[in-house]
């Protein structure tokens, strides 16, 4: 019964979806000029610095891309 209930619901569009536009806190909040200045440091991403299992994986695909190339080059 709740999967007919479901499945009308979708079917009549009661669900709309998301808004068209979205809004962010911080551009509610601070002037341009603020947000253009904002210093975006990819190694420190929302608080989080890249840690050594990210660089073992950032070296292991590029080591995986150097060694298909090998191969299809020299076989």
């Amino acid at each position: 019964a709740d999967y007919n209930h479901l499945g009308y619901n979708l079917r009549s569009n009661i669900f709309q979806g998301g808004p068209l536009e979205t809004r962010s806190l911080m551009k509610d909040s601070y002037t341009p000029d603020i947000i253009q200045k904002a210093i975006r440091d990819p190694k420190n991403w929302h608080g989080r610095r890249t840690d050594e299992l990210g660089k073992w994986h950032q070296k292991n695909a590029l080591n995986l891309s150097v060694q298909k190339a090998l191969e299809e080059r020299y076989g």
